[in-house]
């Protein structure tokens, strides 16, 4: 396995493998793997014949006040997990190798934006689509592979390559949890033994929310009201949001009929974490 670090090289490659008829996947990251982006890289591994897992922390889908500085890496450690799940590259440039100096072109999304993670992060998924945009371009994938927990990430991605034509297969990967429930996270380090106990609020709420939807409960305001007040047993948990909207749309919806995903977002602490339920 191989770690590249410009666009250049990684370009040559993959033009080698095109030239021998290889299929290629695609595991966008920002590293500081876990189990969760491992189980990504062995899906790719099973249904392509060259994978790539790039692992970059992406400094335009930050805000100001974000975690940019202190968000976990470990290339290292990195690059052992990838190698064991079977990847053949790992890509990790620089800022400066994916950015211009006087850089000024992003792709932005209107509408699936607006909300859930949106509303308290504005300019997040421009820095994502921009990201990503330039992932595609670099490497050609024909599979592309990102988790479910990023819900509002994957339907946005869903969405970007739908409206520009890049011909790419978007896979979404199931969540992958802790023994605990607790949905896994590099930011999950950020918390402390008491944070990290009371975060399993976020996925016993939810658990709630999914219950009552397979009981028969079709009023989603009824089961997003049961999901707060669950959640507001948790002293430690300060909700961003709780919401059922429509899985492809993001709209919310009134009545649970067909796919919905509920999504919620909480402090615990100073950490932010995002959880999520596709019902059917």
């Amino acid at each position: 396995m191989q770690i590249i670090k410009t666009i250049d090289e990684l370009r040559q490659i993959v033009k080698g493998w095109r030239k021998e008829g290889h299929s290629l996947g695609l595991v966008p990251t920002m590293g500081y793997l876990h189990d969760g982006h491992k189980s990504l890289i062995v899906k790719a591994v099973s249904e392509n014949d060259k994978v790539v897992v790039s692992d970059f922390v992406n400094p335009t889908q930050f805000g100001a006040n974000e975690d940019l500085s202190s968000y976990p890496r470990d290339i290292v450690r990195d690059a052992a997990i990838c190698e064991e799940a079977g990847a053949d590259v790992v890509f990790h440039p620089e800022p400066e190798e994916m950015y211009y100096p006087d850089s000024s072109t992003f792709v932005d999304m209107d509408r699936l934006t607006k909300d859930l993670c949106g509303k308290t992060r504005p300019t997040h998924f421009r820095g994502v689509c921009t990201v990503v945009s330039k992932l595609f371009h670099i490497v050609t994938p024909d599979r592309a592979y990102f988790g479910q927990k990023d819900a509002q990430q994957l339907a946005v991605i869903r969405r970007m390559v739908r409206d520009l034509d890049f011909g790419i297969e978007i896979v979404g990967c199931p969540i992958v949890r802790e023994a605990d429930g607790l949905a896994m996270s590099s930011r999950n380090t950020y918390l402390s033994a008491e944070e990290r106990k009371a975060a399993l609020i976020l996925h016993k709420s939810l658990e709630l929310g999914e219950r009552m939807i397979q009981e028969g409960e079709t009023d989603a305001a009824k089961v997003k009201d049961a999901i707060v007040t669950k959640m507001g047993t948790e002293p430690l948990a300060k909700i961003d949001y709780v919401e059922l909207v429509d899985v492809e749309t993001l709209e919310p919806v009134d009545t649970i009929k067909g796919q919905i995903l509920a999504a919620t977002a909480v402090y615990i602490g100073k950490t932010r974490l995002i959880d999520n339920f596709v019902s059917n």
